[in-house]
């Protein structure tokens, strides 16, 4: 990926990436994505998302409240990275996967 972009900073690539993310908003340093989703689909994204960011080694922060789902990638004093980016990738693919069946 990295030859694709030559000479570009690696923040330019990265927000390039997040503006293919729809729904993500980004907060400082951290993405934020809010999902209206039932109990039984929170739970099913909530143990895919663990697999993912298990296998990253990263951490999103994931939270119920109401009839919504919230997550949370990146830490507040750190710029984004490659795998957090990746990881908001694979939320939405996980996202899609729950929400179709």
């Amino acid at each position: 990926m990295r030859a694709l972009f030559g000479g570009r900073t690696k923040h330019d690539y990265l927000s390039d990436a997040l503006t293919l993310l729809s729904g993500w908003t980004r907060e400082g340093e951290q993405i934020r994505r809010t999902l209206v989703i039932d109990d039984t689909q929170h739970a099913a994204l909530t143990e895919r998302v663990k697999v993912v960011a298990d296998a990253l080694h990263l951490r999103p922060e994931i939270s119920r409240r109401a009839d919504h789902t919230q997550i949370r990638v990146g830490h507040g004093n750190e710029p984004l990275s490659e795998g957090e980016v990746l990881l908001a990738a694979r939320i939405e693919d996980a996202y899609r996967a729950v929400t179709e069946s």
